[in-house]
C-alpha cells in the first residue's frame, strides 16, 4: 500500500493559544501565568470574506490575532481606492495600540479570506490590568520597548529617506 499523497494529508493543526500569545513581541517576556491570564480573557471573532473588522477613523478597542485565515490592512487613496499595505496571517496581530490608546484607526481592516481570530478587548484588558499589578508591570515594559523599538526603526527610515534625498 503507497503512502497518502501529500495533498490528502490534514494540515499539522495550528499551535495552541498560548504559543502564539507568547510569540508575539509585545507578550514574549511575560510570565507562562500572565500569559494565561491574558488567554482567559479573550474571545474568538469570525469573519467571512471582505467582511469589515473596523475602518479608518474609528477608535480603537480591540486588540486582534489571527488564527485562521487572512486579513488585508489598507487605506482609501482618493482618486486610486483602496491600496492595501498589508496582507496578513496566522500568527500575526494587529491593533494593539488600541490597548493602550484612544486614537482613532489609522486604516481600515478587512477579512482578506474566511477567517478566525482572537480578540482582546481594552475594557477586559483594563479590568485585568487593575486587579493584577505584577501583570501590568510586565505589560507596560514591554509596551514600553516595543515602543522603543518602533520608534528607533522609524529614526533608521527616516534618515535613510533623508540620505538617499541628497543623491
Amino acid at each position: 500500500m503507497s503512502a497518502p499523497a501529500a495533498s490528502d494529508e490534514a494540515a499539522p493543526p495550528p499551535p495552541p493559544l498560548r504559543e502564539l500569545l507568547r510569540h508575539i513581541p509585545l507578550f514574549s517576556g511575560l510570565a507562562p501565568r500572565h500569559i494565561e491570564r491574558l488567554a482567559a480573557i479573550g474571545g474568538e471573532e469570525r469573519h467571512t470574506r471582505n467582511a469589515r473588522l473596523f475602518s479608518e477613523g474609528d477608535v480603537g478597542d480591540k486588540f486582534y490575532l489571527i488564527l485562521e485565515g487572512q486579513v488585508r490592512i489598507s487605506r482609501q487613496v482618493p482618486a486610486v481606492g483602496e491600496e492595501a499595505i498589508a496582507v496578513l496571517g496566522p500568527g500575526t496581530y494587529f491593533g494593539e495600540m488600541a490597548l493602550i490608546d484612544d486614537a482613532a484607526r489609522s486604516a481600515d481592516a478587512l477579512a482578506h479570506e474566511d477567517c478566525r481570530l482572537f480578540v482582546l478587548t481594552k475594557e477586559d484588558m483594563e479590568d485585568l490590568l487593575f486587579v493584577d499589578r505584577d501583570l501590568a508591570y510586565e505589560l507596560l515594559w514591554s509596551f514600553v520597548r516595543t515602543l522603543s523599538a518602533r520608534l528607533r526603526e522609524t529614526n533608521d527610515k527616516i534618515a535613510f529617506l533623508t540620505l538617499a534625498g541628497r543623491f
